[in-house]
C-alpha cells in the first residue's frame, strides 16, 4: 500500500521561520488541503475572565512562536505531520459582547469543524471557552473523561450570579451529563480556595485531584500512574490552562498562582498519556500583555505540538490496524 502523503509545515531551510503566514508551526491552511484528519483552530475570547484580561489576544501569540515548531518530535519519535494531515483552520469568530451568544457560536463552529476533521485542538480564549467544546465533543462521543491541567477547579457554580465564566465550565459540564463522573480528573491544583466546600463540591461533580504538592512529594511518574490507572481508554478531552504552570514559566496568563508545575514537569506529563484515547483538546489562557520574552507562548506552543503528536499517533495506528 501507498503511504498517504500529507501537506506538512513550511520548510524552514527554505523560507525563514519569521516570514510568510503565521498559521501554527506553518502549516498549511485547511482551505489548502484536501482533507484534515486533525486542525488547529484558535478562539479569540476572552469575555469570561474574572481577573486580568487579554487572553483574547492568545491564539495569534501562541502561533507566533510556535514558528520555531520543527516536525519531528524526538519524545515520542514521530513525525506527526507525516502520520496525518494537520492544518490550521483559523478561528471561531465570538461575540465579545454577548458571553451566551459566544458561547453559543462556539459550539456551533465546533459542530461544523468536526463535520468534515476527526479531532480539533484549541487554543483560547479563556477557560470559558471548554464549555461548549465539550458539548460538541460530547456530540461527538457521548460522557467523555475531562483530564483538567489547571492551578484552579473551575467548578465554582456562579461570579456574580453569572452561571458562565472562566471559573465554572467543568461545574456546567457535570451538571449537563457531558462528562464521565468516574474518570475525570484535575491536574496540578493549588493554592488558596474561597472554602473547603469547594473540594467537597469538586469530588461530587465527578473530579478526582492531583495538586502540584502531589507531584512535588511523589514525583511525576507517580501521577502519571494516578492518571493513567483512573482514565484507562475511555474517550479523553484533556482542557490545559496554561496556569497549571508556575509562573516563572507562564507569567502572561490571567490568573497566576504561585508553587505551579515546570514546562518540564507538564510535557512530561502529557507525554506520560500519549498513548491514551484523547479525542479533543484546548490550551486556554495565554495572556500576551503579561507575556515577557514570549515564555508562556513557548510553553503554551509545545503543549500544542505533545498534544497533535498523541493524536496523530493514536490516529495513525487506528487508522492502519
Amino acid at each position: 500500500m501507498v503511504p498517504e502523503q500529507h501537506v506538512g509545515p513550511v520548510d524552514a531551510s527554505k523560507t525563514p521561520r519569521y516570514a510568510g503566514f503565521a498559521t501554527y508551526a506553518k502549516l498549511p491552511r485547511i482551505d489548502e488541503v484536501e482533507k484534515t484528519d486533525i486542525a488547529i483552530v484558535g478562539v479569540p475570547f476572552d469575555t469570561g475572565v474574572s481577573f486580568r484580561p487579554g487572553a483574547r489576544f492568545g491564539p495569534a501569540h501562541v502561533r507566533e512562536i510556535s514558528r520555531l515548531i520543527r516536525p519531528y518530535n524526538p519524545a515520542q519519535d514521530a513525525s506527526p505531520f507525516e502520520l496525518v494531515q494537520v492544518a490550521d483552520a483559523g478561528d471561531i469568530v465570538a461575540n465579545p459582547f454577548n458571553l451566551d451568544e459566544a458561547v453559543m457560536q462556539i459550539e456551533e463552529a465546533a459542530n461544523e469543524l468536526h463535520e468534515s476533521v476527526e479531532k480539533i485542538v484549541t487554543i483560547g480564549g479563556d477557560h470559558t471557552i471548554a464549555l461548549p467544546l465539550l458539548r460538541s465533543a460530547h456530540k461527538q462521543h457521548g460522557p467523555v473523561v475531562v483530564l483538567h491541567f489547571d492551578a484552579h477547579l473551575d467548578t465554582w457554580d456562579t461570579y456574580f450570579g453569572a452561571p458562565t465564566t472562566h471559573g465554572t465550565p467543568f461545574r456546567r459540564a457535570s451538571e449537563e451529563g457531558l462528562i464521565d463522573m468516574e474518570s475525570s480528573m484535575h491536574f496540578g491544583i493549588r493554592g488558596p480556595l474561597y472554602s473547603k466546600k469547594d473540594l467537597e463540591d469538586d469530588t461530587m461533580l465527578g473530579f478526582s485531584v492531583i495538586t502540584s504538592e502531589y507531584v512535588e512529594e511523589n514525583g511525576i511518574q507517580a501521577a502519571i500512574d494516578r492518571m493513567r490507572a483512573r482514565i484507562g481508554d475511555k474517550p479523553l478531552y484533556i482542557s490545559i490552562d496554561i496556569d497549571v504552570l508556575d509562573p516563572s514559566h507562564a507569567p502572561g496568563t490571567g490568573t497566576p498562582e504561585a508553587g505551579g508545575l515546570t514546562s518540564r514537569e507538564l510535557l512530561r506529563a502529557l507525554r506520560g498519556i500519549a498513548d491514551l484515547n484523547i479525542v479533543g483538546a484546548d490550551v486556554v489562557e495565554v495572556a500576551p500583555a503579561y507575556d515577557h520574552a514570549q515564555v508562556t507562548a513557548v510553553a503554551a506552543s509545545h503543549v500544542v505540538y505533545e498534544l497533535v503528536t498523541a493524536m496523530a499517533r493514536r490516529t495513525a495506528a487506528e487508522r492502519d490496524a
